[in-house]
Order: structure tokens, then C-alpha cells, then sequence
């Protein structure tokens, strides 16, 4: 006899089954999805950050990109069919080099420096393109290094690979630390000969060059670019003419019968009817007669408003895709095509055009040090030749050239060497006050009197 069957439970089994099966799908759907696209953070993605301009950040992923006033997160994912590609900061076009770059570089390889107010031996000897790992050794081995004190004199010797091999500080008049290279390491040494200081002073005229003119006067190469240097943001050196006069006061101390150590007490430089002065004050900078500074201070960043920076300066940037090391030698700003780019200083452009991987690219010269490139740029403002100020507009950012989108690549080089733009020590444009500055004036009164022509 066939069995009575509630209603009850065929109500039952007709809810149960369609709700299990939906779950069943439901999750099915959601693994499915998951495991379709994986999660991957190494993806170089592309943000937009205008409805018609997109930009390429490759380092921090998920860090928040800054423009201007606006923050976007950037996620990424990464599939078999992505392909990474990196922006070359290459120019084709080189810096000419002038005697000039040669003085200041201190191709002689012997180099005389007065220690200013802020050095450190590490800081002094990296700007001078010494191989850093003779810089840590000695400063490491030998901490009473630390202690160079303003106004005291150093000295070091490289060889033709900038590597050092002997350095010299004089503490006071009779006592001279020495440190020479020995195999792998420095051997530390002192003298203790007497040595009087004596005040020369050097007057020539102009003739064929300032260089070739003042060493026929007797001044060395170190000294020649000791002044050069003091009055770089003064003076173009360049345009001196036949008839114009110069003026030294060195202070110089003599081992025997060699030139062991010069100090720079002042400088005059008639161009013209124009004279420059250089004079050296207590904390072993160069002023005015008037005590005004000689130096030129630098915007730490060539835009109006902050941009993220999406890749960092790095001299030993490994490239993802080829495994060797690329130097990434400038600072690149994640900021949108046609965003105003401005001189960080006042200089001479010395290359605007297009110039191979680094697409349209700048070059400008402030005083003789200092050099910052701009690589990229989607317009050229400025013409070779042209003198800027600071902040002028000289172009506007791009992806010209090789490069994965638009972005600003920006240099900053110290004596011919690729510096990181954000940290480096810029000079600081601040003159004397109060005692100081009452001081120095006393001062020059006796030192211009002797600069007379």
C-alpha cells in the first residue's frame, strides 16, 4: 500500500533544493574569478591622471602618486602577455668641455682646500669625484678626521682614476697630518717643521686667456681654480678681454724649497670698467667688499608645485629586464604632460634640442660647477646661448624620446659628477651680519689697499 506523504515535507524539499544549488554556483563563480587573476604587485601599470594624459610609475606601486593637489593609489596586476619597459636617459649630445672645466676638475691631480663653515672630509672629497671607497677607509680608520675645523687647510693627490693616494691636513703651522697609501691601506704620519706663513702678492694683466696669463703671473693650477670658483657666479671668466687686470693675495707656506700649501686671502678682477672681488672672511668663505655672499642659491626642485617622485636616483639601478646596471642618474617627477619645468638656478643653456633616447632635453651651466639637465620635455622654451634666472619657464614635460610615459627626468651634476638632486649640499646665498660682518669690513680695508693695480 502505497504511503501517505505529507504536504508539509513536499513544501520542504521544493524550498531546500534550489536555495543549495544557488550557493553551489555562487561559489563556484567567486574561485573562479579569484583564481583567473591573480594578484601581483610587480606590474608597471599605467595611471591616468588627465582624461588625455596618462603616467608611468614603476617603483613603489602602491605608494600614492602627488600632483599637484590630487593623490591617487596605485594597484597593480600582472599577466604573460605584460611587458616591462624602461625610459633611457641617455642624450646623444655631450657637454663641451672647456680649460676652465679642466681647472675646476683639478686635472693636476693635487688639490688644495680651505675647509668652509658645513664641510665634512666626506662630503669635500665625494664632490670631488675621489673613488668612495678610499673615502670611507680613511674617514672610517682614522675618526680624528672628523675634527677638521673651519679655515684649516687640506690637501690630497689622486691618480688619473681618482683614486686617492695621499692626503694631507694641517692642523696649525707645525703640525701636519699625513696619510699615504700603502698596498690597500693608509699609513698615518706627521711633521713637525716649523713653517711661517708669507703674504704674496700676484698682479698681471690680460693678454691671451686669464689661464695662460695667470700661470705667466706664478700662480699654480689649484690656486687658479680656487678663484675661478670664488667668483664662478660673478664672473664669466670666458669673456675676459685682452687689457683687463688681475689682482691676488695668496698666503703661502714653503717646505723647503716645495710649495706645500697657498690660501686665497683675496681677489680683484677688473673687466672693463667693472671690478669683481673675492675676499675670504673667518669662516672660510668669500664675500664682497661689502660682505654680500658670492654664492647662488638653488630651488631644490625644477617645478612650480610638488610631483611624487616615481623613480630615484640610483647609480647602481639594476635594469629588470636586461640584469645589468644602469645608473639612473637623475630624479624622475610623475607629473602630467605640459606641466611648466623651471631653472632651478640662474645659468647659460648650453644645449636645448632633441637629443636621441633622452628626447627633448636642456643643459644649463650655473657658474662653473654646477650643471642641471632636463630630459623629456614635450616643448623646448629656450634657445643655446641664452642666459635664465631662476625660475624661469624653459620647457614644458613630455615622454620625447624613450620613454614609457610622460614624466620630467631632472640632473644635477657637481663638478662633472651626477649628484642626487634631492640630498646634495647646495650653496646658500647669505651674507655677513652683526660682529661678522663689522669684522670683515676691518678687514678689507687693509686687503683692498693691497689689490691696487
Amino acid at each position: 500500500m502505497a504511503s501517505k506523504i505529507e504536504s508539509s515535507d513536499i513544501e520542504k524539499n521544493k524550498f531546500n533544493f534550489p536555495y543549495f544549488s544557488l550557493l553551489g554556483v555562487l561559489l563556484v563563480v567567486i574561485l573562479f574569478t579569484v583564481l583567473w587573476h591573480p594578484l601581483n604587485l610587480d606590474r608597471t601599470v599605467y595611471v591616468p591622471l588627465t582624461p588625455q594624459v596618462e603616467t608611468t610609475v614603476t617603483d613603489n606601486i602602491n605608494s600614492p602618486v602627488v600632483v599637484g593637489d590630487g593623490r591617487i593609489e596605485v594597484v597593480g596586476g600582472k599577466s604573460k602577455t605584460d611587458q616591462i619597459t624602461e625610459s633611457s636617459d641617455v642624450p646623444e649630445d655631450e657637454i663641451v668641455k672647456d680649460e676652465l672645466d679642466d681647472i675646476i676638475e683639478d686635472k693636476g691631480n693635487t688639490v688644495q682646500y680651505t675647509v668652509a663653515r658645513g664641510d665634512t672630509l666626506h662630503d669635500i672629497l665625494l664632490r670631488y669625484n675621489v673613488n668612495r671607497r678610499d673615502v670611507y677607509q680613511l674617514t672610517t680608520n682614522f675618526k680624528q678626521l672628523a675634527n677638521l675645523r673651519i679655515g684649516q687647510q687640506i690637501s690630497w693627490t689622486t691618480d688619473d682614476s681618482r683614486n686617492l693616494q695621499s692626503f694631507s691636513w694641517i692642523i696649525s703651522s707645525n703640525n701636519i697630518r699625513i696619510y699615504e697609501k700603502s698596498g690597500n691601506k693608509f699609513i698615518e704620519s706627521s711633521e713637525t717643521i716649523e713653517v711661517v706663513p708669507k703674504n704674496v702678492v700676484i698682479k698681471g694683466d690680460i693678454k691671451t686667456s686669464f689661464i695662460a696669463d695667470a700661470r705667466k703671473s706664478g700662480l699654480t693650477s689649484s690656486e687658479i681654480g680656487i678663484i675661478t670658483r670664488a667668483l664662478q657666479w660673478r664672473l664669466d671668466f670666458r669673456r675676459l678681454k685682452v687689457g683687463d687686470k688681475f689682482s691676488v693675495i695668496l698666503s703661502r707656506e714653503v717646505h723647503g724649497k716645495r710649495l706645500a700649501n697657498s690660501q686665497l686671502i683675496g681677489v680683484r678682477i677688473k673687466n672693463g670698467s667693472k671690478d669683481y672681488y673675492a675676499i675670504l672672511a673667518d669662516d672660510g668663505k668669500f664675500y664682497d667688499i661689502n660682505g654680500g655672499s658670492l654664492s647662488q642659491s638653488f630651488f631644490r626642485y625644477p617645478l612650480a608645485k610638488q610631483a611624487r617622485v616615481s623613480s630615484g636616483f640610483n647609480p647602481r639601478r639594476l635594469n629588470p629586464v636586461t640584469g645589468i646596471v644602469t645608473p639612473h642618474n637623475g630624479v624622475d617627477f610623475a607629473v602630467s604632460r605640459g606641466t611648466p619645468v623651471l631653472s632651478v638656478g640662474n645659468g647659460e643653456v648650453v644645449i636645448a634640442k632633441y637629443s636621441g633616447s633622452a628626447g627633448n632635453y636642456i643643459a644649463i651651466r650655473h657658474g662653473r660647477q654646477y650643471m642641471t639637465t632636463y630630459m623629456h620635455l614635450d616643448k623646448i622654451l629656450v634657445k643655446p646661448g641664452q642666459q635664465v634666472k631662476q625660475g624661469d619657464k624653459i620647457g614644458l614635460s613630455g615622454n620625447t624620446g624613450r620613454s614609457t610615459g610622460p614624466h620630467l627626468h631632472f640632473e644635477l651634476h657637481i663638478n662633472n659628477k651626477p649628484v642626487n638632486p634631492l640630498t646634495a649640499s647646495l650653496p646658500i646665498s647669505e651674507g655677513l651680519t652683526g660682529k661678522s660682518k663689522k669684522a670683515f669690513l676691518s678687514k678689507v680695508k687693509d686687503i683692498r689697499s693691497q689689490l691696487n693695480f
